[in-house]
């Protein structure tokens, strides 16, 4: 197996300036903030809430993320456990609806050294896939090309969350509310 390096993206990782606007935990404070769709939050529940990637692997590449601000799967309440499986449920199907996917990539990056960028608070990955959607750019050029714009993704995806029974949408640049 040949092996491709790229010593360059360890300044990535360890650069000072990953979140200029933010003085402690994004996953903490953008849903505080009142712009939902600047921050592509699409979607929340009593403990979650749902956002679109920045840096998406796919269109649709979206994120669950508790509230709770741990980075230990087992400090997890029993509520909060069911409140993100049943929202990661939700975002399946908002996005099966949306972007009618051939299937899914979903997991947690757990412990800082398991490839995530942000280990002090939980989030799961949620990868739609297509059959041929691999191809060599992100692993010849570190380069991922995606297809679609960011907006228009939360578009679908937000249209998708409303859709759903339960879904109260207080208005189209506020995340869908599950109650």
């Amino acid at each position: 197996m040949e092996q491709v390096f790229a010593p360059w993206r360890i300044e990535w990782i360890r650069r000072a300036d990953k979140n200029p606007d933010i003085d402690d935990c994004v996953f903490c404070e953008l849903p505080e903030q009142e712009t939902d769709r600047e921050n592509l939050l699409v979607a929340r529940s009593e403990h979650a809430f749902v956002m679109l990637n920045n840096y998406p692997y796919n269109p649709g590449h979206t994120m669950v993320i508790p509230q709770t601000h741990t980075g230990d799967y087992s400090e997890l309440t029993d509520d909060q456990l069911l409140d993100h499986a049943r929202l990661k449920q939700r975002t399946f199907d908002a996005l099966e609806v949306a972007l009618e996917p051939d299937g899914f990539n979903a997991g947690l990056n757990l412990g800082d050294g398991a490839g995530g960028s942000i280990g002090d608070h939980l989030h799961t990955h949620v990868v739609p896939r297509w059959q041929g959607d691999t191809n060599f750019m992100p692993v010849l050029s570190d380069t991922t090309v995606i297809v679609e714009a960011l907006e228009e993704t939360y578009d679908l995806v937000h249209e998708a969350f409303a859709e759903q029974d339960g879904a109260i949408v207080p208005d189209e640049n506020s995340a869908v509310v599950f109650e």
